[in-house]
């Protein structure tokens, strides 16, 4: 399971996330992404390996050498369901009018089989090149409940700088990039031309339905998305598992209904769900408590073993011998439980 809720630490583990209970290390999530969209293998162990896919293992074709355009799209924004995919397509410039007669759209607009037959015709077309970025639920969870949050479009934009990087660190010569935007359009072009000076972007409102080369990158992300849930294989073992999830958007009644039957009172959800979704909010009423041991050392020695309203002796007047507070601490005295127990000092000097 992905997550453990008390019905007042639903959250935080002692003021801090449960990044402990997720993936600390984020190149465990990100390596070889081309295994999403050739073969059937959707285990938890393949799902974690996406990350750099498409092209980058391929040599470099020539017309990469000559000035290119980049589209960039994500799919899976919204749902409270499995992973969030960024994917882009390249092409060299003069190749740009071919593309708008190859019929890509808005994936959106777009019958699942037919987004399914232009992802092949891309996929074998030489004169385009293409990369994916899959971001586990995991991983999206994990940085929006970090002491220091890390929200949906910062993690979005860190995903589109990184598939620019990946790209031109490829060798290609990319001179033009149109992004679909996350947040304010203007704020977000400055940020990516900031980042890379060379290349010029253009970012805009639905840029899916403007641009082909976004149209194309729409494709990736969306099937790439839509095979890796379809074929999900569920890492938990409970009995009653199933994967009638449905869309895996909130408002779907499917979806609502396999997260009431999934969720369990002390382990909370299974890892394919984005447990820090408002969605999931209202499940964690019904988790049993959970009691952590730093809350049972609070209540042991609050202010450090001296309760709000007791009276210093020098409160009253009286004065006398002040120990270092070196003295003090290495003594033990006065000192909290949790120290005292594991004979821990302060130690000053090394």
């Amino acid at each position: 399971m992905g997550c453990c809720h008390g019905k007042e630490k639903a959250v935080n583990v002692n003021d801090t996330p449960f990044v402990a209970l997720l993936p600390s290390n984020e190149d465990e999530l990100r390596n070889n992404a081309s295994q999403i969209v050739t073969c059937n293998d959707y285990s938890r162990e393949a799902i974690e390996r996406l990350a750099e896919g498409g092209m980058s293992s391929a040599p470099l074709p020539k017309w990469a050498s000559k000035p290119c355009i980049m589209g960039i799209d994500e799919a899976g924004r919204g749902p409270v369901l499995g992973p969030m995919v960024y994917g882009c397509l390249y092409c060299a410039l003069s190749y740009q009018k071919t593309l708008a007669t190859l019929n890509f759209a808005d994936s959106k607009t777009l019958k699942e089989e037919k987004r399914e037959e232009l992802f092949e015709n891309l996929k074998a077309d030489d004169s385009i090149g293409w990369e994916i970025d899959v971001i586990d639920p995991r991983e999206l969870s994990a940085k929006m409940l970090k002491r220091t949050k890390i929200n949906l479009n910062e993690i979005s934009h860190n995903s589109a700088i990184g598939l620019v990087k990946r790209v031109l660190d490829m060798g290609v010569l990319l001179t033009e990039v149109y992004v679909d935007t996350v947040g304010d359009a203007e704020k977000y072009r400055i940020k990516l031309s900031e980042k890379f000076p060379g290349v010029k972007f253009v970012v805009a409102k639905k840029a899916d339905s403007l641009y082909p080369v976004v149209s194309g990158a729409s494709i990736v992300a969306k099937v790439t998305r839509d095979r890796a849930l379809r074929n999900w294989v569920l890492d938990e073992t409970a009995e009653n598992m199933q994967r009638n999830f449905g869309s895996g958007y909130p408002g779907d009644p499917e979806t609502k209904a396999w997260l009431d039957h999934h969720k369990h009172m002390v382990f909370g959800f299974p890892t394919i769900v984005r447990f820090s979704w408002g969605t999931c909010t209202p499940y964690f009423k019904d988790f049993v408590e959970v009691v952590w041991e730093s809350d049972k050392l609070d209540e042991d020695c609050p202010n450090n073993g001296r309760s709000k309203h007791q009276q210093k002796l020098s409160d009253l007047g009286f004065t006398g011998y002040k120990r270092k507070s070196e003295d003090i601490e290495s003594s033990g005295k006065g000192r909290c439980k949790f120290f005292q127990a594991r004979k821990l000092q302060l130690v000053s000097k090394f």
